[in-house]
């Protein structure tokens, strides 16, 4: 029927003025009540579940070094701060997250002190709508401070949500795909001799198969180039003949290169000696630039620790920059992010190696992930023998013939370990860059 028309459909006169009017204040109603639709609100109750309620969320900005252990040059505790979420509930039930320690990191305590005014009164169990609500409500895309206290909370989320459930987080994701998971630890040393020296020590009490190793001195910036190239392959010699030749054995760049046709001269160095992976031979922000360089090596290429939700590994996994990807957990938008993340990866054949020099809470937030996850390879681990990385949780996961069993308690199936937090005092650190011989910024 027209709109001015009577209920027996003849046409009734037009007065424009008052259908002006009439039509302004229907359509300021509409209006009003969109902009309210728009507004944050918490999805309904989950079908006959009890309501459960985020009432409060706290960080914890904790030190890498007890406050009696040796300090630095500056007179300052030496080390990294991690920092950790802990979200409680009206029916105390508490989950536990780890955001990425960036440098500036009591920025990121800011970004989740923000967040908080979003979440406290929602149901913490809603966990995609309150991620897109967090992710959203900045507006513009986040970097890693942002990110990082995103994915800190997300996976105290899921904590609570499996507690909830009375099951393990990967329980929920799906179920389990494997029954433990294989993990390398990183040997370190300042010339090739300890290199080698280290990763033998770690095979011996560990039983790792794989390591993961830098080609690069100390002040290898400083070097002449072709001195560079040499030294890299033979630090990867020296500990592919220590090991053996059915230990994998990755190679990291840590983005040092400039140019990529030194890159790929190093590349060729060390492939006589079968690296499990090139990582992150150039700066991550030049997806092109690392296909170019893919296309030129024969050694699997790896990266993804800089790269941050399923936006930016679109672009990655699409034209296959890289052979194997390396999210962080606790900077690339959580757990669920990251299963969306391996899931493109899947679907260009691809594995998932992920990048995890965190605190072992942010090892028991992996292993879920790869408990759940089919194209899971392996796992970066520091084995929490001594120190902080023995403290921080009551009971770390343990690494045992090179692999790590996984939980089957509610949740992630740890429990952070407050008590020992005085002990270890957060510290301002930043990260450090070299320099070349003519004062530039050292790219090798």
């Amino acid at each position: 029927m027209p709109r001015n028309a009577n209920s027996s459909g003849r046409r009734l006169p037009y007065n424009g003025e008052a259908m002006r009017r009439r039509d302004f204040f229907s359509s300021s109603t509409l209006a009003a009540a969109a902009a309210a639709s728009a507004m944050p609100q918490a999805p309904a109750p989950m079908g006959d579940k009890p309501a459960l309620t985020i009432t409060d969320i706290k960080t914890y900005l904790v030190g890498s070094q007890r406050s009696d252990e040796t300090r630095g040059n500056s007179g300052n505790i030496s080390g990294r701060s991690f920092l950790y979420v802990k979200i409680l509930t009206d029916q105390g039930i508490e989950g536990i997250g780890e955001c990425y320690s960036v440098g500036p990191d009591l920025a990121t305590v800011e970004v989740v002190e923000d967040f908080k005014s979003w979440l406290v009164g929602q149901d913490p169990r809603n966990i995609q709508y309150l991620w897109d609500l967090m992710y959203n409500t900045t507006r513009f895309p986040g970097g890693s401070v942002m990110n990082a206290a995103i994915s800190g909370i997300e996976h105290a989320l899921w904590d609570v949500a499996g507690k909830a459930a009375g099951l393990p987080v990967w329980a929920l994701l799906g179920g389990r795909v494997r029954q433990k998971v294989r993990v390398y630890q990183s040997c370190g040393g300042s010339s090739p001799q300890q290199a080698a020296e280290n990763a033998l020590a770690l095979r011996e009490r560990h039983g790792y198969t794989a390591f993961k190793m830098s080609p690069h001195n100390p002040g290898d910036n400083q070097m002449p180039y072709n001195m560079v190239t040499r030294i890299a392959g033979q630090r990867v010699r020296a500990v592919r003949e220590a090991v053996g030749p059915d230990v994998d054995i990755a190679v990291d760049i840590h983005a040092r290169f400039f140019e990529v046709q030194r890159a790929i001269r190093v590349a060729k160095e060390i492939e006589p000696y079968y690296p499990f992976w090139l990582e992150e031979p150039i700066r991550p922000e030049n997806f092109d630039v690392m296909k170019k360089l893919s296309d030129h090596v024969d050694i699997p290429l790896a990266s993804g620790e800089c790269n941050y939700t399923k936006y930016e590994f679109r672009d990655i996994i699409n034209i296959q920059a890289v052979d194997i990807v390396q999210p962080d957990i606790c900077v690339c938008g959580g757990i669920f992010e990251m299963k969306k993340i391996a899931a493109m990866a899947e679907a260009q054949y691809m594995m998932v190696a992920p990048h995890n020099p965190m605190s072992p809470l942010a090892t028991a937030v992996n292993v879920h992930f790869a408990a759940s996850t089919p194209n899971f390879l392996i796992l970066e681990y520091k084995a929490p023998t001594d120190g902080f990385y023995k403290d921080v949780l009551k009971e770390p996961l343990m690494v045992k013939d090179g692999y790590v069993d996984i939980p089957t308690k509610p949740g992630w199936g740890v429990e952070l370990n407050e008590e020992a937090f005085q002990y270890y005092p957060p510290v301002s650190w930043k990260r450090s860059t070299g320099f070349r011989a003519d004062g530039s910024i050292a790219f090798i």
